[in-house]
Order: structure tokens, then sequence, then C-alpha cells
């Protein structure tokens, strides 16, 4: 079985989603990115896994379910902290962060019989998902994140390495509030979907009486 690796920020206002903000405020955008890592430790908590692994940035909370291992993330940019990941696993990896809570076990549950490499493009240009079988740093030090090309540039570099690539389905990443509907509309039973449905009035009235 392979290591499932969940890469995430503390949920913390003011420190994430804050492309959120507005319509919302920043403690409902962190309440937005909790329910969207809870959901996304919900589904990885749910796929077979030799281990499971929170890289995390801050400190974990209730929301954080039992059978993970926490480790923190290091210092550097989003590239040198995916590849910090990478690092601590021997044997087959698949890593995701905490922006898709419409990822469920079944996407998550890779085969690494017949291929290197797992690549899940975002629809912003990035990427959901990347899973080695053997995992290699050097992969993804360097690469450009949070670019438009971001995704396509990865996918290079692991064909560039001579690596045999599945592509796992495109997910929408959330980031801004569209985002968000949409994700809710694809994931209506989830954590995500209710905290949405919760904030969204609010954030309605505040539009209103502006």
């Amino acid at each position: 079985m392979n290591t499932l690796l969940v890469i995430a920020k503390e949920p913390r206002p003011g420190r994430v989603k804050t492309r959120l903000t507005p319509p919302f405020t920043p403690v409902e955008a962190a309440a937005l990115a909790e329910a969207a890592l809870a959901d996304s430790l919900a589904a990885v908590a749910a796929t077979p896994a030799r281990r499971r692994v929170l890289v995390l940035d801050g400190a974990p909370g209730p929301w954080l379910p039992p059978g993970f291992d926490v480790v923190p993330q290091c210092a550097g940019g989003l590239d040198a902290r995916l590849a910090d990941a990478f690092a601590g696993c021997t044997g087959p990896a698949l890593l995701i962060g905490m922006d898709t809570p419409q990822v469920t076990p079944g996407l998550l549950d890779v085969d690494f019989h017949d291929c290197d490499a797992y690549f899940g493009p975002a629809e912003d240009g990035g990427f959901w998902a990347l899973g080695l079988a053997r995992p290699e740093p050097a992969l993804l030090r360097g690469v450009p994140m949070s670019t438009p090309v971001t995704g396509a540039v990865q996918r290079e570099r692991l064909l560039a390495a001579g690596l045999r690539v599945r592509d796992l389905p495109p997910l929408r990443d959330v980031d801004t509030a569209a985002d968000a509907r949409a994700v809710a509309a694809l994931a209506p039973d989830g954590r995500f979907a209710a905290r949405l449905a919760a904030c969204a009035p609010a954030a309605d009235r505040r539009r209103v009486s502006r």
C-alpha cells in the first residue's frame, strides 16, 4: 500500500483562504478552510494506506482524525515544502492539498504497478495530486508554484525524468467564492458544503447592507 500525504496550513483567520475575503470574513474563510481540510482528511482516512501523514504548517486541532502522523513543514517556498514531504517517504506515496474537499477515496486509491507517477491537474493550471512510486524530491524543487503553468511544468518535469505518468481527473481548487460554490455543488453532503451554506447567508446580508 501507499503512503498518503496531505500538505496543509492550520486553518486560522487571516492565514488561510484570504482570496475568499470578501465576501466572507476572515473567520468565515478560516471555517471554510477547516471544513475543506476535514473533508480531505476524511477521504484519506477512508483510503487503504500503509501510512497517513499530515504535513502541517501550524498546530493540529480537533479537525484531525486518528491515524495520522503529523510532521511540520520545512521552511522555504512551496516547491521546497512539497519536496521535503516526499523526502520523508519510503516507497510509493501520493500527496494532496487541502483545497479539494470533493476528493474521494476512489481517486486516492492508486496502483503504481504499471506506472511511475500519478498527476492530478487542477483547473486553475496547478495540480491537486502528485504520486511517485519512488519519491524523488528533486522532481519538485525549482518548479514555479501558484502560476497558470505550474501543473504543465511539473508534469513535464516528470516526463523529462523518463517516468511513466498516469493522469487523474482534473479537480477544481477552492480559491474564490465562485470556486467554493462550484465545489460544494459537487460534494453536497460534505462538511465544506454545510459550512458554506451556513456562511453564505451572512455574506449575502453584508453585500446588501453596503
